[in-house]
């Protein structure tokens, strides 16, 4: 049935109560995500991404290591900025800048390509066992109306696993900037947790139509949950469960905005 609401309110007041209510919807769901990420089977569910990131991190360093330092030294002794400062500290009697320059930028490109494969296989893979798990419990009467959810899923981990892999490495040279160090760290990191999970979340329960007006009215709120996310990434003990939790935290705001929107039936006049 549909019913018609004459709203006083005007559009400044209508913009900050969504974005309280935002708030309160990313906090609902990273506070349900917190209950559901206690239970056995999504606790055996931080293994799979895991271990992929950790035999990934392993092939990546077993392969390309010593490539990746020979091709980053032969580019360093290049760079005269480097060769100069180099020559200082030296003089000086300090360390050499290239001996360990080299092996953490080597570090820095290598070791965020395992994690974003282990975010990416907790996409395709863990997220619909999340679904699954969350599903039968809190949104039962949420039905599946999804098309194509593998091929959007996989399309959307791919694309977003070669964008944030092109973004990091491009600008590793801002680095040199301290506190963009940080700064792109989070921002990609943000990127990779917001636009990654999202459409996972919902892909099996939204229609295309579903999926396109949830993904265009919540982007706000996405992106606020990978924030969050993101800082949690510099804490080197969350890496172990980030992808499961973080597939968590979207599962149960995806589906609660799906909830929503079916439920409202009011036409603003």
């Amino acid at each position: 049935m549909t019913v018609l609401r004459t709203d006083s309110a005007t559009p400044e007041q209508d913009r900050i109560s969504r974005a309280g209510a935002g708030a309160a919807n990313v906090g609902q769901a990273f506070k349900r995500a917190l209950v559901s990420q206690c239970h056995p089977t999504m606790l055996f569910a931080v293994l799979l991404p895991f271990l992929i990131a950790l035999v990934g991190c392993l092939l990546l360093l077993y392969l390309f290591w010593t490539p990746l330092n020979e091709w980053l030294a032969a580019e360093a002794a290049r760079w005269d900025f480097v060769n100069r400062a180099e020559d200082w500290m030296l003089a000086v009697g300090l360390f050499s800048l290239k001996v360990y320059m080299i092996p953490i930028i080597a570090a820095a490109i290598l070791l965020p390509v395992s994690g974003i494969l282990g975010l990416a296989i907790a996409a395709v893979f863990v997220m619909p066992l999340v679904l699954r798990h969350v599903g039968q419990r809190e949104y039962a009467t949420v039905t599946r109306q999804g098309k194509f959810s593998t091929a959007v899923s996989v399309w959307n981990a791919v694309w977003v696993s070669l964008a944030f892999a092109a973004g990091w490495v491009l600008t590793l040279p801002l680095w040199l900037v301290p506190p963009m160090a940080v700064a792109l760290s989070i921002f990609w990191w943000a990127f990779a947790f917001s636009r990654m999970m999202r459409v996972d979340a919902i892909v099996e329960h939204a229609s295309p139509a579903e999926r396109k007006l949830i993904l265009e009215r919540n982007n706000g709120g996405f992106w606020t949950i990978g924030l969050i996310c993101s800082l949690l990434n510099l804490l080197p003990p969350a890496w172990v469960i980030l992808p499961v939790f973080s597939a968590l935290v979207y599962a149960h705001y995806g589906l609660e905005a799906l909830k929503r929107l079916r439920e409202d039936r009011v036409i603003d006049v």
